[in-house]
């Protein structure tokens, strides 16, 4: 007989919550829980990058207070197991990555089983199972940060991912935890198309996809979700934005390197159409990343077209997720740091999609891709949700 279990996947960069922690932090869960309410997921995935913020030494404290007030809140209370690996060992340069997984499995649910990657086996799940610090000794848990190699202009980053291993009734899953390399300059990612920012991120998920499919352990159907920090492809969509203004490129005085481009319109007045700085992006007209959803600009949105061979994309229909103001009063605004983009993604191994399709005339089970919180301030990042009816079969 062929059954299914609802399975709620949600992927949010947190940083803002723990940089102004009490004006975000409510609302914030406060919508991941409407979220969940209105959905009624069997088994739930909560996948966090950048715990602690940009500030973690200071704040990385937030943390544990964060993770134990959705583990205790009165909204999951049905849920009777639940595993969570949080990765806060800053001290521990070479390997931090700031990834926080959750996973809540409800009481109706039988038959769950995790993976031990040392025995090389599933164990049945039960109880609270929490780990909290470098999660090197845990064996449920596999953690790693991107090879330094990987990233030659920085002199040091968190990005990394971590997988865990489920069977949801007979079921088998990989559930990966993925933060990629982001923009570090808007003039550099101007400089060539595809940028080099996003030939770093290629190389990165190629990479963990390559980690998760090697025969290490038996390969499984997989979910990658995370903060990929996929961008627009800056070059061509600034030519598109610019091809009625007048385009000029500011000088440092000292060398040749560019400052700042700025896009004029020519008749009216001169108005500055398009402002770029290494951290400014500022566009007249940001309502084109909202109106129809940005659905305009998906043409620029390039970065997944090179994985099509492994791996599948349900289709987006919401505005760029990446980087809304943190002012508490405008959560639908941009700011003018980086050209809006799709960062937040949940990706799938064609093996995957098999699984996740629609249910035959239940249109009220569909699958739903969305944004947590499209009209409240969830910080610069909106988290990403997936909703599906997992097919398993009974036997």
């Amino acid at each position: 007989m062929e059954t299914y279990t609802d399975v709620l996947l949600v992927t949010a960069n947190v940083g803002s919550l723990f940089d102004n922690v009490s004006e975000i932090q409510r609302e914030w869960l406060k919508e991941l829980y409407k979220t969940i309410h209105s959905y009624k997921p069997q088994f739930i995935a909560l996948h966090f990058q950048e715990v602690g913020g940009k500030d973690y030494m200071v704040n990385m404290g937030h943390a544990d207070s964060f993770f134990r007030c959705i583990e205790s809140s009165e909204e999951m209370k049905d849920f009777d197991r639940v595993c969570i690996y949080v990765d806060n060992q800053f001290q521990a340069e070479d390997r931090f990555t700031a990834l926080g997984s959750m996973y809540f499995i409800h009481k109706t649910l039988k038959n769950i089983f995790q993976y031990d990657f040392n025995v090389k086996d599933f164990k049945a799940v039960s109880g609270l199972n929490k780990y909290v610090g470098s999660l090197d000794g845990v064996t449920t848990v596999e953690k790693e940060k991107f090879p330094k190699n990987f990233w030659p202009d920085f002199k040091w980053s968190r990005k990394g991912f971590m997988r865990t291993r489920w069977i949801i009734h007979n079921q088998g899953l990989d559930l990966v935890n993925v933060h990629l390399f982001h923009d570090a300059s808007n003039l550099i990612a101007c400089n060539s198309s595809p940028s080099i920012y996003s030939a770093n991120r290629k190389n990165a998920l190629r990479y963990v996809i390559n980690r998760i499919s090697d025969n290490c352990h038996t390969p499984l159907p997989f979910f990658v979700f995370g903060d990929f920090n996929f961008r627009l492809d800056t070059l061509s969509l600034v030519q598109h934005l610019s091809t009625s203004a007048d385009v000029q490129r500011v000088m440092k005085d000292s060398s040749n390197e560019v400052e700042k481009i700025i896009c004029e319109e020519k008749d009216n007045d001169h108005q500055v159409l398009l402002h770029i700085e290494e951290k400014l992006f500022a566009y007249l007209h940001q309502a084109v990343f909202r109106e129809d959803n940005g659905k305009a600009l998906l043409q620029y949105d390039k970065e997944v077209a090179a994985f099509h061979d492994v791996i599948r994309e349900e289709d987006i229909k919401f505005p760029p997720s990446y980087p809304y103001s943190e002012e508490y009063t405008k959560p639908t605004q941009y700011m003018n740091t980086r050209c809006p983009a799709w960062c937040d993604r949940i990706l799938m191994s064609h093996t995957a999609q098999e699984f996740i399709t629609n249910r035959t005339g239940d249109s009220e089970k569909s699958v739903v891709y969305n944004t947590v919180g499209p009209n409240v301030c969830m910080g610069d990042h909106k988290p990403v949700f997936l909703f599906f009816g997992l097919k398993t079969n009974d036997h």
